[in-house]
């Protein structure tokens, strides 16, 4: 008779206990949670319909019964055209299956190492005391990871918003995967492209500046430029409405001290709802900008831009005046870096600081801020209403490469890493894999990889 433990690693047991978990999630999805009733892809949809179809402009329009309109610069009206084209229904089923390729994309690319770290194979004792070689399944962490990530509440709500925040997130990491793989020529165009949709990703051309891919940054900032000058020329008026108007109208998106809004100036509108010190704000983005500065380039040091990229989203969060909950999903990469670099240490520090990431992770899951959606004034809103905000300053703090976490916890003088061999060197960098995991690696100015470790 088999033991319940062989019943549950078995391939029947897996697909069943996967099954199960993808049900569950769907049923908790479709109950328990806020559904916003596709409100953003509404505006979209609402404000395209009436350009096109009505001669209307951009940012004038409102969706009815709201005082909520189109506040993306012009290019994002450009994008989304084809919208006119579409029935409402169909407009909806096209905003998610893109958020789901999205998803699907970032998993593979940002869960994958934390996933190979944890199903690599593994020896066993057989029935005869000889030592077994077991490979486990990656299907199935990817299962789990998937249902966690469906929870977390920026994108739950980002699905049901009907937002474009995991397609900016997507092209973001696409230019960080090619400079992770050693393609860095080519990276610039989808942070290029996604700053001129929204502009929160900008920060990343500033990234790319401040580590020394000056080459990158100008491919961004050309085709963010290129972007821009393209909807000027479809809708000059519209362009001159954002730029000079519509963009510097914070009313426009919203009360900057309403608890949804989860960064620095959030945080200073609620203490101060009347007048917010401008003056502060300043202080506290420039001091997060420092610190910014000083671990992406750490990260880049260690041969890591997706902890680089994933500080410079936590970052863009913190600084932006507007960041709502379902815009942390830039926080998705952080929480994921962190998982994989707390696998990397040893196991007597693993546990403890897996226990860490779990409870992070149920915070963000909570929506405990909307507790003081209606008095968020007062010591207990000044902790609970900005819990978000407190997270995302810790993550830009702890995350860390988990290369640097493996070196850590190696014995002394096992500086590299074993198995890690130069595979292409680019714009002064090698870039080597090790683990499974594509890194990057300063290499000197000649074009000398010097030594694979």
């Amino acid at each position: 008779m088999r033991r319940p433990r062989s019943i549950l690693t078995g391939t029947g047991g897996l697909v069943a206990l996967a099954a199960l978990l993808v049900v569950a999630t769907a049923v908790f999805l479709a109950t328990v949670p806020l559904h916003r009733g596709f409100f953003d892809v509404g505006v979209y949809y609402g404000t395209v319909n009436d350009w096109i179809h009505h001669d209307g402009r951009i940012y004038d329009y409102l969706r009815p019964g709201t005082h909520y309109g189109f506040t993306y610069p012009p290019f994002a009206a450009v994008v989304m055209l084809p919208m006119a084209l579409v029935s409402w229904h169909v407009a909806i089923a096209i905003s998610t299956v893109l958020s789901v390729l999205a998803s699907a994309l970032l998993l593979r690319w940002l869960a994958g190492p934390a996933v190979r770290r944890l199903v690599g194979p593994r020896v066993a004792s057989g029935r005869d005391g000889e030592p077994v070689r077991r490979e486990r399944r990656p299907w199935f962490v990817f299962v789990v990871a998937g249902c966690l990530f469906a929870l977390f509440e920026p994108v739950r709500d980002t699905f049901s918003f009907g937002q474009v925040n995991l397609l900016l997130v997507a092209l973001v990491f696409a230019d960080a995967r090619l400079l992770a793989t050693g393609r860095g020529r080519y990276a610039g165009i989808g942070i290029g492209l996604a700053t001129a949709i929204k502009l929160t990703p900008a920060l990343f051309i500033g990234y790319l500046l401040v580590t020394g891919r000056r080459r990158q940054a100008a491919v961004a900032t050309g085709t963010a430029g290129a972007a821009t000058l393209l909807a000027a020329l479809v809708d000059p008026g519209a362009s001159r409405a954002f730029w000079t108007g519509a963009l510097w109208d914070t009313d426009r998106v919203g009360s900057l001290s309403y608890v949804s809004n989860q960064s620095l100036q959030g945080v200073l509108a609620r203490l101060q709802p009347e007048h917010p010190s401008r003056l502060v704000w300043l202080v506290c983005v420039l001091a997060v900008l420092a610190v910014w500065v000083y671990r992406s380039r750490a990260a880049v040091r260690d041969g890591d831009d997706r902890t680089g990229f994933a500080l410079t989203g936590l970052a863009a969060c913190l600084v932006s005046p507007v960041t709502w909950v379902h815009h942390l999903v830039w926080l998705v990469p952080a929480l994921l870096v962190l998982t994989d670099s707390v696998l990397s240490r040893n196991p007597g520090e693993r546990r403890r600081s897996l226990a860490v990431c779990a409870a992070l992770y149920v915070v963000l899951c909570s929506s405990v801020v909307w507790l003081w959606r209606w008095d968020s004034t007062g010591p207990d809103a000044f902790l609970g209403a900005n819990i978000y905000v407190w997270i995302t300053l810790g993550l830009l703090f702890v995350v860390a490469s988990p290369e640097r976490s493996a070196r850590s916890a190696a014995a002394p003088g096992a500086g590299r890493v074993p198995g890690a061999t130069a595979a292409v060197v680019t714009d002064g960098v090698a870039a080597t894999r090790s683990a499974g995991v594509w890194r990057r690696r300063a290499v000197d100015p000649s074009g000398d990889p010097g030594s694979s470790g």
